[in-house]
């Protein structure tokens, strides 16, 4: 690539919730940038073949770790072991933006176990 080219940016990939993109793909580890509209949550899932560490980046979040909540604002961050119920919720008014590292021997998206879905996907 010369200097007068860009890198090509990666494709979002839309769901009901909200948006992410993959930042980064390698065998060792995977990197979202994930985007959640006003009021919306992801599914309350769990995965067996990795574990993530999710960094705010704007807005808030309310994180379900098993039957734990924790507020998080922009800097702080959660850490996901193997094999815990996790959801993350945004129950403000603009979107919340945060980073998700996946660590583990598998980050395709079959290795979700919905628990609670609020868009029918369990």
């Amino acid at each position: 690539m010369n200097s007068l080219q860009s890198p090509r940016q990666p494709e979002a990939d839309h769901r009901p919730w909200g948006f992410y993109t993959v930042l980064a793909d390698e065998p060792d580890h995977k990197v979202k940038r994930i985007v959640v509209y006003p009021g919306k949550r992801l599914s309350l899932q769990r995965h067996f073949r990795r574990a993530e560490h999710w960094l705010v980046l704007k807005g808030r979040a309310v994180v379900t770790l098993d039957s734990r909540e924790i507020s998080l604002g922009p800097g702080q961050a959660a850490d996901i072991p193997l094999g815990t119920a996790h959801r993350i919720h945004n129950p403000g008014d603009d979107p919340l933006v945060f980073i998700e590292v996946q660590r583990g021997e598998y980050f395709g998206e079959d290795d979700i176990e919905r628990l609670e879905d609020d868009f029918g996907r369990v």
